[in-house]
């Protein structure tokens, strides 16, 4: 049996590290977990805020972010994590529980993104915002431990939900502004404005 290494990576967000087990966490999509409640839905991610200092945990594709309180001693918490995902990985053990009989609901993607209702006519334009934010902004973001997820778009604003790193990340009010709507408003001229919901 190979010997497996957990690697950590700082992210631009302070309170936030990302975990490498050098192997694929999602086979699609990813999964965020703001509270303990919401974790019910993966051992992993329950056993991981049952550390005490943890507020979020994300799946991504090959990756694990988890978010630590203020104040938090990451060098006694990273520790920690990186030892409970070993034993997780080496283990091979479900990722999220299967769906049962006590009603827990375990779709592929984070389902708890409710999108905003589209005006027909807009269903171009959102399939253009929404062909952008897969193809080039999701895997940016992957890459410092965070998601953003298409929320809506009205009248030239796009609203979005930031996850994992990027959610409370004190850059990401510029990477937002800066990065993503510039980017939007290049390639789709009727977006006007990006906000996180």
């Amino acid at each position: 049996m190979q010997a497996m290494l957990i690697e950590t990576e700082l992210t631009p967000n302070p309170a936030t590290r990302k975990f490498l087990p050098g192997r694929q966490v999602m086979a699609s999509g990813s999964r965020d977990f703001a509270s303990p409640e919401a974790a019910a839905a993966s051992p992993l991610a329950e056993a991981l805020f049952a550390l005490g200092d943890v507020t979020g945990v994300h799946f991504g594709r090959d990756f694990i972010a988890v978010t630590a309180a203020p104040g938090t001693d990451w060098q006694l918490l990273q520790a920690d994590v990186a030892a409970m995902l070993l034993d997780h990985f080496t283990a091979d053990m479900p990722l999220l529980r299967e769906p049962s009989a006590a009603g827990i609901s375990v779709p592929a993607e984070d389902a708890s993104i409710d999108e905003l209702p589209i005006d027909p006519a807009d269903a171009d334009i959102v399939d253009q915002i929404k062909d952008l934010i897969e193809t080039r902004i999701r895997p940016a973001v992957a890459n410092d431990g965070g998601d953003i997820r298409f929320k809506g778009f009205d009248r030239g604003n796009v609203y979005l939900v930031m996850q994992g790193a990027c959610a409370g990340c004190p850059s990401s009010t510029a990477t937002l502004k800066q990065g993503i709507e510039s980017l939007l408003k290049h390639y789709v001229p009727e977006v006007t404005a990006v906000y996180a919901v």
